[in-house]
């Protein structure tokens, strides 16, 4: 994260907080529990706040009271998306976790964003909340740790939900679509006027996948079902080492093998879920009683079996997962075990991304593991790592969603982005409750909206006995409401003019998705169509990039 000496201006001039620069001193602030505070000023005359004494402390009935910046008392309206955003920093010479929160009109204690704040220097927080009624509220910024918070250039913008809603659709038509020129040009190298076109969006460029089970190789409905839909896939379990070897030394690839064969014929690309799992509880019970040196030559074992096995067969591994919530391997083979195990990947599968998966990065601010600025550390720590400077690694987040605050993942998305990696959404699912469909169109047009998210995969795998958390169909393979949700936006997604003219000059300028089209003219004076494939990419654009269809 990015940490300056002064902080920079407030987002949005602002917004609707008062003296958000705390030029007028604490003019609209005020503190709790008679905290003193002031206005202090940087060498180079910035002016913050600052609180004195305010640490965190242990009541007399033994409770941990944490430590309060500066507050504020604003008014907010109902239906409206809040954009927060603020600089921290903290006292002590030391580092501390803080959070933003938001008391809302309705009492509930909202927890909008948070971040590991430094002394010494400013860091900024983004987050948010949705307000679902109007009255006054609060914002301050709070820490269990024995630090005083230091605050300036706070910011909480509103945006109606129609404003919020077409900001997603513009930013999904710029990064998602292209404008692009065809010209049919005839055996004369003429261009063919008023010629017909036909356009067939041959596939999607834009990713959009499910989990999948081993069912489907049994189910012809659920492979129709699931084939038809979906370019990506990531196996729920089988791939996992515990169903690979639940006995030590007796390897069974065989259900992996024949779901990737399958998927491999209707060129679905797979997802590598997982090299390895750093939570305890999903260890096999022969792994957790090995030694070092007998679990260093498992690891080794699995590690060279399951990526040598699919080299070259998958697009992504996530190599260790959910290292932000688990250390099992870190426990066992200290701190640099995540980043020896990538390597190790790298150099057996050179061309697949590498992916840290993680869930609560999006889903939960209130979890102080995986929030950003721990995501981006632990990325940072991997890819620093002696000899991983040429790894390619991706951003993995899970998405488990129960009711989805659309600012937070917005901000965190936006923060994630910094690292310049590839960023993908990789198990998207919401649970189930009378807002499921409109919460998971939510979480998915705000995936498919944010430029720098490149994949979504979803993690509704079907299963006879019931999903995980969400399905897509019945067991005969029927929609649900949610399948019909996500049937409604892939249509969306790959709207476009499926016939036209050319003009007098030959050409036509076609919107389209980004994806493989095949082209066909016809013509007069054509004795047959002329057929031609293309790519609309994002170097594509109506001033740089005509297709030349000829007869």
């Amino acid at each position: 994260m990015q940490c300056l000496g002064d902080p920079m201006k407030p987002l949005y001039k602002g917004g609707i907080v008062q003296n958000s620069e705390f030029n007028s001193g604490l003019m609209g602030w005020s503190t709790y529990r008679n905290i003193k505070a002031g206005v202090s000023s940087s060498p180079s005359g910035n002016k913050f706040a600052v609180v004195n004494g305010a640490g965190s402390h242990v009541t007399s009935s033994g409770k941990l009271l944490p430590s309060h910046s500066v507050y504020q008392r604003v008014q907010m309206q109902g239906d409206r998306h809040y954009s927060l955003s603020a600089w921290l920093q903290v006292s002590n010479g030391t580092s501390a976790h803080v959070r933003a929160v938001i008391k809302s009109p309705n009492g509930e204690r909202v927890i909008a964003g948070a971040m590991d704040a430094q002394s010494g220097c400013w860091i900024m927080l983004k987050g948010g909340m949705t307000a679902y009624s109007s009255g006054p509220a609060e914002i301050y910024f709070e820490s269990y740790a024995p630090v005083d918070i230091w605050v300036d250039s706070v910011s909480l913008q509103p945006f109606t939900f129609d404003e919020w809603d077409a900001h997603t659709r513009r930013s999904a038509d710029k990064a998602r679509r292209r404008t692009v020129k065809v010209v049919a040009m005839g055996a004369d190298d003429k261009p063919m006027a008023h010629a017909n076109v036909s356009i067939e969006l041959l596939r999607l460029g834009f990713p959009f996948g499910n989990a999948v089970t081993k069912e489907i190789l049994d189910l012809p409905a659920y492979e129709k079902w699931f084939t038809s839909r979906f370019s990506v896939a990531t196996f729920e379990n089988e791939m996992k080492w515990y169903s690979t070897e639940w006995t030590q030394n007796h390897e069974d690839y065989s259900v992996a093998d024949s779901m990737l064969n399958m998927l491999q014929k209707y060129r679905i690309k797979v997802r590598g879920h997982n090299v390895f799992w750093d939570d305890q509880n999903s260890q096999m019970q022969w792994v957790k009683p090995l030694n070092l040196a007998q679990l260093k030559a498992a690891m080794q074992k699995r590690l060279k079996s399951v990526v040598s096995r699919y080299a070259g067969k998958v697009i992504h591994w996530d190599v260790v997962n959910e290292n932000l919530h688990f250390n099992f391997f870190e426990t066992k083979l200290g701190p640099s075990a995540s980043a020896q195990i990538y390597q190790q990947v790298g150099q057996l599968d050179r061309n697949p991304i590498l992916f840290m998966n993680e869930f609560n990065t999006l889903e939960q601010p209130g979890d102080p593991n995986p929030v950003p600025a721990k995501y981006v550390a632990k990325m940072n720590q991997i890819r620093s790592y002696p000899g991983n400077g040429g790894l390619k690694l991706g951003v993995g987040l899970e998405s488990h969603f129960t009711t989805p605050n659309l600012p937070y993942m917005r901000s965190s998305l936006d923060t994630l982005a910094k690292l310049k990696l590839p960023m993908w959404l990789t198990e998207v699912d919401v649970v189930k409750s009378p807002n499921q469909v409109k919460y998971l169109e939510q979480v998915l047009r705000e995936g498919f909206g944010h430029p720098n998210v490149d994949g979504i995969v979803m993690w509704a795998a079907w299963h006879a006995k019931g999903c995980y958390v969400m399905c897509l169909t019945d067991n005969s393979f029927k929609n649900l409401p949610v399948g019909d949700l996500v049937d409604k936006l892939i249509a969306e997604w790959k709207t476009h003019r499926a016939s036209t003219t050319t003009d007098n000059n030959g050409a036509v300028e076609l919107d389209l998705p980004l994806g493989e089209y095949e082209f066909t003219v016809s013509h007069p004076s054509l004795k047959s169509v002329a057929v031609q494939t293309m790519t609309v990419d994002t170097s594509s654009s109506a001033s740089e990039h005509t297709i030349n269809v000829k007869s």
